[in-house]
């Protein structure tokens, strides 16, 4: 609260190489097996505002994750039911590839993201949803495996937290029942929000050169193969139209190298 705290509402969102820890307060672990009290923390937190030890957009940021997230999270998985985690709203069949379990890519944002992983059962929620997830969503890994995935490597991974992230948040496997639209992102938003671009070997301007990062590759894919699924989400409408005008020869660049990606990374569907 005294050292933490106070630089979590401007940075929470922020990566950066081999910085697991950041302005995050590694909280979750103990909150989801039960030896902290949710409702203790948020009003530790809102002292921090009234005494003027933290601004608000920090306690505002810290209590949103805890009363409106993870409450939201756990309410919404009971209210669901077994059901919630048979859905596969994009249809996606491809299996997790081995570098999620071992680290080793040329993605440095991805290496980064899942070392600290294998070191630490820890990363926080952007490089969660952002880096693995969204990188699974783009792929389009089966969320079976995905999920599988979350609860075997984090610390904090319970089910009742854990499935409605992963497969509502990240994937969006359920449609729209926790999110109201896909959380697909390119190398853009990662080079804004990280450090991770400026070295690595892929090139996150490009989307169909030889050295074209993969994550501009596959999103411009996931538009193109789901814009028919998907244009008529309000929050999606301006993407959707921008990949279903796409002249027919850029269309089929991006195709052509997104197979050609998936393929150099080992990526194919499942065999389940």
């Amino acid at each position: 609260m005294a050292e933490i705290l106070p630089g979590f509402g401007d940075y929470q969102d922020a990566m950066a190489k081999d910085e697991p820890w950041m302005w995050h307060s590694i909280l979750s672990i103990y909150l989801n097996v039960g030896l902290l009290d949710p409702l203790d923390l948020c009003e530790r937190a809102e002292a921090e505002w009234k005494c003027g030890r933290a601004p608000l957009n920090a306690v505002e940021g810290f209590i949103r994750q805890i009363l409106g997230w993870r409450e939201y999270v756990r309410g919404l998985y009971w209210w669901s039911g077994p059901k919630y985690a048979k859905s596969n709203f994009l249809n996606a069949q491809n299996a997790l590839p081995d570098f999620y379990w071992t680290g080793e890519t040329d993605m440095a944002c991805l290496a980064d993201a899942l070392g600290q992983t294998i070191r630490h059962a820890y990363t926080h929620h952007i490089q969660r949803l952002m880096i693995t997830g969204n990188f699974a969503l783009l792929a389009g890994i089966h969320p079976d495996h995905v999920n599988d995935w979350y609860m075997s490597v984090y610390a904090d991974a319970y089910e009742w937290v854990e499935l409605p992230n992963t497969h509502g948040m990240a994937l969006f496997a359920d449609g729209g029942v926790i999110a109201s639209k896909p959380y697909a992102a390119s190398a853009n938003y990662i080079n804004k929000m990280s450090d991770y671009c400026a070295g690595c070997r892929y090139n996150s301007k490009t989307r169909t050169d030889e050295d074209s990062c993969p994550f501009n590759t596959l999103y411009w894919d996931f538009l193109i193969r789901h814009s028919q699924r998907l244009q008529g989400n309000p929050r999606m409408s301006l993407l959707m139209k921008n990949a279903i005008k796409m002249p027919d020869r850029e269309r089929d660049l991006i195709q052509r190298r997104a197979r050609t990606v998936l393929k150099s990374l080992n990526i194919y569907p499942t065999k389940d």
